[in-house]
């Protein structure tokens, strides 16, 4: 019987096996998906199936780089016990190398070959060996036509990987052992401080309305007149800005200047102006919503049953 390519997609969807594993299951079984399946199931390849449903929101970050160009991605895994594991960390600097051939989007990404055969194929065989629903998550690939792209990991458990990672993207003609050393500490403040933009005009309209309608609200209710209200509203975001743009924070590293001082003091060291183009954070987990089991609620809804 022929396996049409809508055929090896079906089979797909319902077991998270790869393509050639598809096909090599409806071949074995005469075209017949359910039966397909359970030959797949039976080979320990449809395993990852079962785990598709279950919150991934561990894992690691991995950060790959090369002089003028960085990769950082997000593999998450069910457990955090996962991150320890030797395979799952060989998986995620894998990722992050192939994410630097690529445009840095996770169906690129996913995609790509690695080892010969696609990064999602490569995830699916390590769901089904690790035993633990995973995937990626989200990637970045910066890059600059001169100068650096450095990257920090905080507190890495290995070369690479750990629960943070930061690409701070710097352009400059001048000595990049220099520019590496202040793109490092730029990344490392970018890690402790969370700055939300680059830039104040980086940074969303959005968000600054949304804090400016706060402050006014809050303000207001201190019963002043409007042209005060005014005055203590643009002190208020003009704060904002210091504490969440990342060249008007103050550098975590001396205490004492803001990050774009400490950038133009350091084009004495370099030898050349430096141009902030841009930075990438990527925390574990941020944004995901953790499932909380209540075993207590369960065990109650079974003995009433």
């Amino acid at each position: 019987m022929a396996i049409s390519a809508s055929m090896v997609k079906e089979l797909r969807d319902k077991t998270g096996a790869g393509m050639m594993d598809c096909k090599n299951a409806l071949n074995e079984n005469n075209g017949d998906v359910e039966a397909a399946v359970d030959w797949l199931r039976a080979k320990g390849i449809a395993k990852a199936d079962k785990k598709s449903g279950r919150t991934a929101a561990e894992g690691l970050v991995a950060v790959v780089s090369g002089d003028a160009k960085a990769a950082v991605v997000e593999v998450n895994a069910e457990t955090d016990f996962v991150s320890r594991n030797e395979e799952f960390q060989a998986l995620a600097t894998g990722i992050a190398t192939v994410a630097m051939s690529t445009d840095g989007s996770v169906d690129a990404i996913n995609a790509a070959d690695m080892g010969g055969k696609s990064v999602a194929d490569n995830v699916t065989a390590a769901i089904a060996t690790i035993g633990e629903n995973m995937g990626l998550r989200r990637a970045s690939v910066m890059e600059v036509g001169e100068g650096v792209v450095a990257s920090y990991v905080h507190n890495a458990i290995a070369d690479g990987l750990g629960k943070i990672g930061v690409l701070v993207a710097l352009e400059s003609s001048g000595d990049a052992a220099a520019l590496s050393a202040i793109g490092r500490q730029v990344a490392m403040h970018v890690a402790a401080t969370n700055p939300l933009a680059a830039t104040k005009v980086d940074m969303d309209p959005e968000v600054v309305e949304r804090e400016k309608a706060i402050f006014v609200e809050s303000a207001r209710e201190s019963g002043k007149p409007d042209n005060i209200i005014e005055k203590m509203v643009e002190g208020r975001i003009r704060k904002f800005f210091e504490e969440n743009v990342l060249m008007s924070q103050t550098f975590v590293i001396d205490g004492e200047n803001s990050v774009e001082n400490a950038l133009k003091n350091a084009e004495s060291s370099v030898g050349a102006p430096i141009t902030l183009k841009g930075f990438t954070r990527f925390q574990l987990g941020e944004g995901i919503e953790k499932e909380e089991e209540d075993f207590a609620a369960e065990v109650a809804s079974m003995a009433k049953n």
